[in-house]
């Protein structure tokens, strides 16, 4: 990362990081945010257990603002926990909201906030680097959204007075950055896209990666129609097995791997996402296919369980959430 001395945003904006970590500072991301420190106002809402909290504390307050989440404020997801916590603090007109293996270089940081000049919200898009195979694979996932629509990445550029009329966005959900979005959107608020705007990611360790597929599936519960869907991958799979349809089963996955290469072709992806990574669509799908069925058991017996707490919401509607606004409005 080479962030520039000086920027024409850097008084406007707050880079936002909500963490919690059982281990120790990391010296890569204390690195980087010194660097992001360097151009502007860099805020960590830390969740950790006291010890690694004061070791953060020790490595991190010297070039950023490091404080606990609001010990008044309870939520099931906590992300959203030091979100809500952060935003309380925020002073700058815009803020940037990012999980702690979002790398952004300087050239692109400027570009979201520039982009609110005529925003309340920014969705830039993610890649992963390095890529492991894992990582691979998950990356089919990203060219199938962009293909179809856009992606949801780790991060978003937003305008403080949108989040302010909002009211800020339910804790107790799990799909934070779905109900963020469509918070902001509800509130009147215009939420743009770009594609072609790329923020690297860190990929996550394997185990971690195999522990969010069901987590990953439960989210789809806020777009019903994806989610019914999927639910209908793994039957109509099985029926062409036992029928022998092994052409169309192939034809489907040369399909699959066809969408994706427009989603890796789409704003000059090609440079991000390596051809490989469109044939791992196929199995995301099959991915997909099992993993929403023990999705769809959580969901009928109470919710998935998020860091020790049972979460039943995978995003509010927002059809909800503008009457929530509404009736809030008439009650003021």
């Amino acid at each position: 990362l080479a962030m520039a001395t000086s920027s024409t945003h850097a008084a406007q904006w707050t880079y936002l990081l909500p963490i919690r970590s059982n281990d120790g500072p990391d010296v890569e991301l204390t690195h980087y945010l010194s660097e992001v420190a360097g151009i502007g106002p860099v805020l960590i809402v830390d969740g950790s257990d006291a010890p690694v909290f004061a070791a953060a504390h020790d490595a991190w307050s010297s070039f950023a603002t490091h404080v606990p989440p609001d010990a008044n404020l309870t939520c099931a997801n906590g992300k959203a926990r030091g979100v809500i916590s952060g935003m309380a603090l925020v002073s700058t007109p815009y803020v940037l909201i990012a999980d702690d293996d979002v790398r952004y270089s300087a050239a692109t940081l400027e570009a979201c906030v520039a982009q609110l000049s005529d925003a309340d919200l920014v969705r830039p898009q993610n890649y992963f680097d390095p890529l492991p195979w894992h990582a691979r694979w998950d990356t089919a996932r990203t060219l199938l959204n962009r293909a179809l629509g856009s992606d949801f990445p780790g991060t978003f550029a937003m305008r403080t007075e949108a989040w302010n009329r909002a009211g800020g966005y339910d804790g107790d959900v799990l799909f934070e950055n779905l109900e963020l979005i469509r918070t902001v959107a509800a509130a009147g608020g215009r939420c743009v896209s770009r594609p072609d705007l790329y923020v690297r990611r860190l990929p996550p360790s394997p185990s971690h990666f195999f522990g969010q597929r069901v987590r990953q599936a439960y989210d789809e519960l806020a777009r019903p129609w994806r989610f019914a869907l999927s639910l209908g991958m793994g039957p109509a799979a099985a029926m062409l097995v036992h029928r022998r349809r092994f052409r169309t089963l192939l034809s489907a996955a040369a399909m699959s791997v066809a969408l994706a290469e427009v989603g890796r072709r789409k704003a000059g992806g090609r440079k991000y996402f390596p051809a490989s990574t469109a044939l791992f669509a196929p199995l995301w799908l099959g991915e997909r296919a099992v993993c929403v069925w023990p999705a769809l058991f959580r969901r009928l017996t109470g919710g998935i369980t998020y860091a020790n707490r049972r979460v039943r919401v995978a995003a509010t509607t927002e059809r909800t959430l503008r009457r929530r606004l509404a009736q809030r409005a008439v009650h003021r």
